[in-house]
């Protein structure tokens, strides 16, 4: 599940639908109002390409002359093609390439976000091969079937027009866009029906004496396959957790994306104890203990993706309750300036995190994106003539030239017994996953104070709520201020949806909210209406917002006489910290968001 925070902003003005056809020559063809194309365009565009990409792209200045050098040299190498290793370098945008990739071929271009695939037409290829050629059937217009095509290249029209059985016209859309709506035209979850009566039937020869093999242990029993299409569809859906959950009357499953949890289906409660016992099977937890809450994990390759699961169960009044958390390894790590970090913010941060000793926290709640954080930071200052070494529960994503150390209670590897042995390994940089007790915190603070760069994770409200939670745990405030050189407080909130993002009136609430906080002026706000691409949620994908305490001499004096929270977020601010409520506004004020997800996310004063 890629979550996108790219530190792009949205203009003021609401965006533009973008419907269109392009002739051969490059010519414009629009789309009437019902979408079809006009009468002049021909009935079967011919898909062949007409100028190299890399020359048209250069001419159009979407990238330079000694980017395509580069370019053309990488796919040489790789066997890429050209708009793949582009796309790769970050020269060039989706959009950018597809309308270029569009007027080379001289076909049209069509906003997915507006117009939604005929369901009557998706089923004209089979999901296999509508992954294959990232194509789907969008609708037949005067006798032509259209279809919406991420990967244009030369023979791709002949091949779905024999595939069809008739003419088809191609229109091209994002290699993302095409995905999205290939996942949501194939949705596994259509099948679940089948199997919760082939569960029955199955469950109901059992009462009867009949003999049936462990529906448990084989793949390919109604509750194991069950389990796999939830696990599929929770990918697809770029789900961060599964949520199942048994009720007085029925089963109850959610995923939750981008931070927000959203139902899913509804199964009978009676296959509540088979699934759950099929998911502690895999993660090779014990499935005869059902009071005590239980942890595991295991991996699964799904849909040409490998991902890693962590399962946790809990006892609940009405049975067990399941939670599986969904890391996909194939997600591209974020760097730095990739996280939405104001640019000021940014730099500070960045300075701070280069130096040669010292602590630096990530502090928020459980699913703010500290990891992220760090992981960002650690490929920043990862070099050769350092000696990186890191303590996680678990191990996330893997760094090949990393030393990595995973938690493991049962082998007595905890937070506080590796980071002792860390400091034997001649280290140089040492990243805490999470700094949970005070032994951890302890040896945490000597490190950094004997000469080493240390980096962890912090469950707490703010930066500043951050440092009192080491006092809090025993730690001197001398040694703390001694150590710590800073704090990221942060927070993820959901970015409003480009594609349907329409201005609106805020409530007399939310407008008292953003008066308080100290928003900037500000005469139309916005927010998505919901549209195709972000499911009628009027949001897509996520941005993080922070706050960076930096421990100045005057911050370090006021924590040796441990000052309260409020005196040290009032000394911060004057000498230039932002809040996270302050930044969630601006990001407000350039509609990348909405004060109901400020409001909602963002709960700190």
């Amino acid at each position: 599940m890629r979550l996108n925070r790219r530190a792009s902003r949205t203009s003021g003005k609401g965006p533009s639908v973008r419907a269109d056809h392009r002739d051969g020559a490059g010519g414009l063809n629009r789309l009437d109002a019902s979408g079809a194309a006009s009468p002049s365009e021909d009935a079967l565009i011919k898909a062949v390409p007409t100028r190299p990409l890399g020359e048209m792209l250069v001419e159009r200045g979407a990238i330079s002359p000694s980017q395509l050098e580069e370019s053309l040299g990488r796919a040489a190498d790789s066997s890429a093609r050209l708009g793949e290793v582009l796309l790769d370098m970050g020269a060039i945008d989706e959009e950018r390439l597809t309308d270029t990739l569009a007027q080379q071929f001289g076909v049209g271009v069509v906003d997915l976000s507006r117009i939604a695939p005929d369901p009557e037409m998706t089923g004209l290829i089979d999901e296999a091969t509508a992954r294959r050629l990232c194509a789907l059937p969008l609708r037949r217009v005067e006798g032509v079937t259209e279809i919406v095509v991420g990967d244009i290249r030369r023979g791709l029209e002949g091949e779905l027009a024999g595939l069809i059985g008739g003419p088809v016209r191609l229109l091209a859309v994002p290699p993302s866009a095409a995905r999205q709506a290939i996942d949501r035209s194939f949705r596994l979850l259509s099948d679940v029906d089948r199997m919760v009566s082939a569960f029955g039937a199955t469950e109901s020869h059992r009462a009867a004496g009949g003999r049936t093999r462990d529906g448990l242990l084989t793949g390919e029993s109604p509750v194991a396959q069950v389990v796999t299409m939830l696990l599929t569809q929770a990918l697809r859906d770029r789900a961060s957790d599964l949520h199942i959950e048994p009720s007085d009357q029925m089963l109850r499953v959610r995923v939750r994306i981008d931070g927000a949890l959203n139902d899913v289906r509804e199964l009978p409660l009676h296959m509540a104890a088979p699934l759950v016992s099929r998911i502690k099977i895999l993660a090779g937890m014990n499935i005869v203990e059902r009071r005590r809450a239980q942890d595991g994990q295991f991996a699964a390759h799904i849909d040409g993706r490998e991902v890693d699961m962590r399962v946790s169960t809990m006892a609940t009044v009405w049975g067990e309750k399941c939670v599986i958390r969904l890391l996909d390894k194939s997600r591209s790590l974020l760097r730095l300036d990739q996280l939405g970090m104001p640019e000021d913010t940014h730099v500070s941060y960045s300075r701070i995190v280069h130096s040669p000793f010292g602590m630096v926290l990530c502090a928020g709640p459980t699913g703010s994106g500290k990891t992220t954080t760090l992981y960002a930071t650690m490929t920043e200052i990862d070099e050769r003539s350092r000696n990186v070494v890191t303590i996680e529960d678990p191990v996330e994503y893997v760094f090949p030239s990393i030393n990595q150390i995973q938690t493991n209670e049962q082998a007595g590897i905890t937070f506080a017994d590796g980071l002792r042995s860390i400091l034997r390994q001649d280290p140089d940089v040492i990243l805490v996953g999470e700094i949970r007790d005070q032994d951890t915190a302890r040896i945490a603070v000597q490190a950094a104070l004997t000469g080493h760069f240390v980096m962890s994770s912090l469950h707490a409200t703010d930066s500043v709520a951050a440092l009192h939670r080491f006092l809090d745990m025993g730690i001197e405030a001398f040694l703390l201020a001694s150590s710590v050189l800073g704090v990221v407080g942060q927070r993820l909130v959901r970015r409003m949806c480009r594609s349907c993002a329409a201005p609106y009136q805020p409530s007399a609430e939310e407008m008292a909210f953003y008066s308080e906080g100290g928003g900037p002026p500000k005469e139309t706000f916005y927010r998505g209406r919901g549209c195709n691409f972000c499911s009628g949620t009027g949001y897509q994908y996520r941005i993080g917002v922070y706050e960076f305490l930096h421990l100045t001499p005057e911050i370090r004096r006021l924590l040796v006489g441990w000052a309260t929270q409020e005196e040290l977020r009032r000394v911060a601010t004057q000498q230039g910290m932002r809040t996270l409520r302050t930044e969630g506004l601006a990001l407000v004020h350039q509609d990348v968001t909405t004060i109901s997800e400020v409001l909602r996310s963002i709960y700190s004063i």
